[in-house]
């Protein structure tokens, strides 16, 4: 046998446990290891009680990052800008906890349980859910099950337009196109056939647009700079990496640091935080998440124009080896 095939088969072998290794690595240890990690609650009321609350929150050192408020209607404000996961409202009758099971109902089960444990033995404390998930999708798992297919549809927008030869300014209108229509076609699915997300429809659509545009664009910019690889590396990054990094079946602030912070700074988490803003919170603290994803786009396009204005590969060659095929010898 030939030493080349038996390279690639050894290379074959080698490789297919050391990818599988990793991605059992990015899916499963942030899984493992959910819990608070400076998880912003709020703290509402007069002293004692409240001060004697706000301690109980601060006694798990790093768990809790805790804010006080006057009243409940200063907590419930907080909530809705996003400002907080939820707070705990000391009143006549006893301590009341709001939450937003919309912000993550992961969260909003973790606090319940936290609130309740501080709360005095014997206490039933009232929960009220000031920003309430959707009733098709309580638990927030249609929300948390979309990144994926829009990280798949990136990666596929980026590599077939790479694929076809696409080059320059084709390429990139193309990607903005496709990206586009991904996101008329999943908001017309998730908000007017599913039912899971209830904000402005047409904002939603243009998030999951810019989202998919995001990692498209950074897939077809790497492909442009670094050749057919750049699609191996670009799909690494954004779903291998992006979307188990995401957060959006918990919290950012639930994942182990620093993959809370990495997430966030990779389109698929940004793209997940600024849909449930805009689904849920008309918006709030959705500035950092468009930013994220408008860097990701413009230099992923930038990179596609930059690759386009480069010399085409000579005609003839193979575009995955580098190697020219040379036209057969004729008599």
């Amino acid at each position: 046998m030939p030493a080349a095939p038996n390279r690639r088969a050894v290379a074959v072998i080698l490789l297919v446990p050391l990818i599988v290794t990793i991605s059992l690595w990015a899916f499963s240890w942030p899984a493992a290891r959910i819990g608070p990690r400076d998880l912003p609650v709020g703290v509402a009321g007069a002293a004692p009680a409240a001060d004697q609350l706000q301690e109980q929150f601060e006694q798990r050192e790093g768990a809790f990052e805790v804010h006080r408020y006057a009243d409940a209607g200063a907590a419930r404000e907080a909530i809705e800008d996003r400002a907080v996961y939820g707070a705990v409202v000391v009143t006549g009758e006893g301590p009341h906890l709001l939450t937003a099971s919309a912000a993550g109902p992961v969260v909003a089960q973790l606090l319940t349980e936290v609130a309740e444990g501080a709360a005095p033995a014997g206490t039933v404390m009232p929960v009220t859910d000031v920003v309430a998930a959707p009733g098709t999708d309580p638990r927030g798992a249609a929300l948390g099950a979309s990144i994926l297919p829009l990280a798949l549809a990136g990666v596929a927008a980026g590599a077939m337009v790479t694929m076809m030869k696409l080059r320059g300014t084709r390429a990139a209108l193309t990607l903005a196109g496709a990206a586009g229509l991904v996101g008329v076609a999943a908001t017309a699915v998730a908000h007017s056939w599913l039912g899971v997300l209830t904000g402005d429809w047409w904002t939603e659509a243009g998030v999951v647009g810019l989202t998919v545009l995001a990692i498209a664009s950074a897939v077809g910019g790497l492909a442009a700079l670094l050749g057919a690889k750049g699609i191996g590396v670009g799909a690494l990054l954004m779903v291998l990496l992006g979307n188990s990094f995401s957060g959006v079946t918990s919290a950012p602030e639930l994942l182990p640091e620093p993959v809370g912070a990495i997430g966030q700074w990779l389109p698929p988490g940004a793209g997940g935080s600024l849909l449930r803003s805009v689904a849920f919170f008309d918006g709030a603290t959705a500035g950092g998440a468009a930013l994220t994803l408008a860097v990701w786009a413009t230099l992923g396009l930038a990179a596609v124009l930059i690759g386009g204005r480069r010399k085409p590969e000579a005609e003839g060659a193979d575009q995955f080896t580098g190697q020219r095929r040379e036209p057969a010898l004729t008599s």
